[in-house]
């Protein structure tokens, strides 16, 4: 483990590529569902125990993007096709953004930050819902980031640039805060991307926050520790909880669809830094969580986003954990 306190040295490079770090515009909002949302809302709180653990599932809300980006490495047709007969829309996906909230004896540990009001209209409702759950920001005493895409980071400060959990310790992989910071990242990506790596490295610098770098088996508290699911992006990492008989997966983005990573796990999407590596990844999660019956909780799979892995032939089905009250 190493603390540090990271610079602005890239900053000022790529800000000079991009005059007004613009954040991009809202996408259009996804397609008629065959059920529509209620006209007051649903709320954004989902409570379950594990073990010693008190477990909370808080959304920071949803966005929409067009299902292009899905399944890349596979027919257009055959995706549309895979999704009509899922009931969901071939042309514009519905993404919620669900995040795990940990209450140990010694600690309240918040996994992602969402990406505030930075990004999507429909997001940012992370502290709201916190604020549900009973708790505020400052109740935080730590923060796993489990990459550094926008709706995972860029929630990292409030609308006055401080801290938006002030009292938190920030964790995020070694490999992946070096992949972001690197001297000429902003030189070797694409144009769509400068955004991201702006945004990250932007996040990292937050005035107030240092970083704990973590590595592979890093053990935040007893019984909550990081794993290495790379592919989605260099770094990415995944948060394990272990409590009594029980196990669950926060998985960040190493899976994010709940219907084709479970029934057509080959396929990759294009915000995939490493298609085969993260289908690599993903083939392995499954196995494991399959076999061992550990539980995953899918950042953005329906929310709450909890539930089994069950095979099916050679492929597999998710299987949502129920709603107790």
């Amino acid at each position: 483990m190493s603390l540090i306190k990271p610079t602005r040295r890239d900053i000022l490079k790529i800000a000079a590529a991009m005059p007004a770090f613009a954040l991009p515009a809202t996408l259009a909002q996804a397609s008629a569902a065959p059920l529509g949302a209620p006209a007051a809302g649903n709320g954004g709180v989902f409570r379950f125990s594990m073990g010693d653990m008190q477990l909370s599932v808080l959304s920071d809300g949803f966005f929409s993007v067009p299902t292009t980006g899905l399944g890349i490495n596979a027919p257009r047709e055959e995706v549309q096709a895979f999704l009509t007969a899922h009931y969901l829309s071939p042309e514009e996906g519905y993404s919620h953004t669900n995040h795990l909230l940990i209450e140990t004896a010694e600690a309240k540990i918040l996994v992602d930050v969402g990406s505030g009001n930075r990004w999507f209209e429909t997001t940012g409702r992370l502290v709201s819902n916190l604020e549900a759950a009973g708790l505020t920001p400052s109740d935080i005493t730590h923060v796993v980031i489990t990459h550094a895409h926008p709706d995972h980071i860029w929630g990292i400060r409030d609308d006055f640039d401080e801290p938006l959990f002030p009292e938190a310790e920030y964790i995020i992989g070694e490999a992946e805060h070096a992949y972001w910071s690197q001297d000429g990242l902003a030189d070797q990506v694409s144009p769509e991307m400068l955004q991201f790596v702006a945004g990250a490295v932007n996040s990292f610098a937050t005035e107030g926050v240092e970083w704990t770098l973590a590595s592979e088996g890093y053990e935040v508290v007893s019984g909550v520790t990081l794993i290495n699911t790379p592919g989605h992006t260099p770094g990415h990492m995944s948060v394990r909880l272990d409590s009594g008989d029980q196990s669950l997966i926060a998985l960040g983005d190493a899976m994010s669809h709940a219907w084709t990573n479970f029934a057509q796990p080959p396929w990759f999407n294009g915000f995939d830094s490493d298609g085969e590596q993260t289908v690599k990844t993903r083939m392995s999660l499954l196995d494991m969580a399959a076999t061992d019956r550990v539980a995953l909780l899918g950042y953005h799979f329906p929310f709450p986003g909890v539930g089994h892995v069950m095979r099916d032939g050679e492929a597999y089905r998710f299987v949502p954990s129920l709603w107790q009250f």
